[in-house]
């Protein structure tokens, strides 16, 4: 079964906006566990405008499932991370001004840079993923030779066009994910899945590792609450 990891920033967002610890941003992570979320994703940016570096270390203790910290490897991340040694750091593009990811790596220009990023996780113990477009294998075997253990698939085109042709909108990500598969790359996929479009992601995306989901699964929650978000969106991984 794919994993559900659940991105927890909107929870620190809504903390942020009135100070103070409320919502609780450790009890909502292991709520989330506990209701069945089978990771737990964060993205601390240098701002901190919603998951603080210190979160990120308040957090490592409690969690009983993976742990995954996503972002931009700049030094202060970097640190935290080695500091920290999540099961898996997700690397990713994003610029410090950016209001979300907007882009996977060109791992042919940044290749000697994500190497060594590679190479410094992995020294530490921690599973690597890169953030990457699929409308390019280049780039996919491009990642495999950084020595990362995964890529994420950046969604967020799928999830733009599946209500005009989901069919087409997949097609570029079951191409890419069949391709990372036969070079012995593990699977993720982010950004913008949600109870509409994921059930069909799954069914015709093959080897998915992990899906991480954060805004439109907090969106929901408002409405469904997260206990019945959580098994709603496991039920579509199954």
């Amino acid at each position: 079964m794919t994993k559900l990891s659940v991105n927890i920033n909107k929870a620190a967002t809504i903390r942020n906006a009135r100070g103070g610890n409320m919502p609780n941003v450790l009890q909502f992570a292991l709520d989330c566990e506990r209701f069945g979320a089978q990771g737990i994703t964060v993205h601390p940016r240098p701002d901190e405008r919603h998951i603080r570096y210190q979160d990120v270390r308040d957090l490592k203790p409690v969690l009983t499932t993976e742990f995954n910290i996503e972002g931009n490897p700049i030094p202060s991340f970097t640190e935290l991370v080695k500091e920290v040694k999540p099961a898996q750091v997700t690397l990713v593009p994003d610029a410090e001004n950016v209001l979300t990811s907007n882009a996977g790596w060109d791992t042919i220009t940044h290749f000697d840079f994500l190497k060594d990023k590679v190479a410094e996780f992995k020294e530490s113990g921690i599973r690597v993923s890169i953030f990457i477009d699929a409308d390019n294998l280049k780039l996919i075997e491009k990642a495999k030779e950084t020595g990362t253990d995964r890529i994420e698939l950046y969604t967020e085109s799928y999830a733009s066009n599946y209500a005009a042709d989901r069919a087409m909108a997949v097609k570029k990500f079951v191409e890419a994910a069949k391709f990372a598969h036969e070079i012995g790359l593990g699977i993720n996929a982010g950004h913008d899945l949600s109870l509409e479009n994921l059930e069909y992601f799954h069914a015709q995306v093959p080897f998915l590792d992990e899906v991480s989901i954060g805004h439109a699964l907090i969106c929901d929650a408002l409405y469904l609450g997260i206990e019945n978000t959580i098994q709603m969106y496991l039920n579509q991984l199954r």
